[in-house]
């Protein structure tokens, strides 16, 4: 299954960018959400909502990305998606001290994405929102 990516710009107290995703986030398409965010941030993007509605299934390698688009909000380069199991060990480094960043959150993840996120201990990381409108909102 292929993963489609819409970008939408809004306007909230600051500046939002909105990448829904609509498929499947695994290692076939997980660079190509990193380029896109990449390309996001090198446009002056600095806040990212990542609208998950649609997104039915994320494997490891979709951790990998949301992890590289956290470093990337913060001006910093994502792991080498070529280091294999260390770039999933950099993903426990993050947020470890408890801290949540707010520059990169989410919305609506699906029942089965939100098992991964918690199970990994990635939903640390991550404000979540219910719905569209308090997710903007938050920003």
């Amino acid at each position: 299954m292929a993963l489609d990516t819409t970008v939408e710009q809004v306007a909230g107290r600051v500046p939002i960018t909105i990448v829904s995703l609509d498929g499947e986030l695994d290692a076939s398409n997980f660079t190509a959400l990193i380029d896109t965010v990449q390309g996001l941030y090198d446009a002056g993007s600095r806040h990212v909502l990542l609208d998950l509605t649609n997104l039915r299934f994320m494997a490891s390698s979709g951790l990998v990305a949301l992890h590289s688009i956290v470093r990337l909000m913060h001006g910093e380069p994502p792991p080498d998606p070529e280091a294999g199991w260390n770039a999933l060990h950099a993903l426990g480094q993050d947020g470890a001290d408890g801290s949540t960043q707010t520059e990169v959150q989410l919305w609506a993840a699906q029942a089965a994405v939100e098992r991964v996120l918690s199970r990994t201990g990635l939903n640390r990381l991550f404000v979540t929102h219910p719905d569209r409108a308090t997710a903007i909102a938050a920003f």
